[in-house]
């Protein structure tokens, strides 16, 4: 599945695990499990607890998600 069809959902972070997955509470009250997408990891860009960020969710697996931006 290509990246234009995954559902833009918007949250905050609030648990940094192992393994670079995040627990991501969204903004209608659902926490799911996410992980940072690809250039996010290639240009260093550093999430933290507390951060807003755009999740992009499968319509497959509404549970994980990819971190595709984080807001300033």
């Amino acid at each position: 599945m290509a990246k234009d069809d995954l559902t833009q959902l918007e949250g905050k972070v609030v648990d940094a695990g192992a393994g670079g997955l995040y627990k991501v509470e969204l903004d209608n009250g659902l926490q799911i499990k996410a992980k940072l997408c690809g250039k996010m990891r290639r240009f260093n860009i550093r999430v933290v607890v507390g951060d807003r960020v755009t999740v992009g969710v499968s319509p497959y697996d509404p549970t994980h998600g990819l971190i595709m931006y984080r807001h300033k």
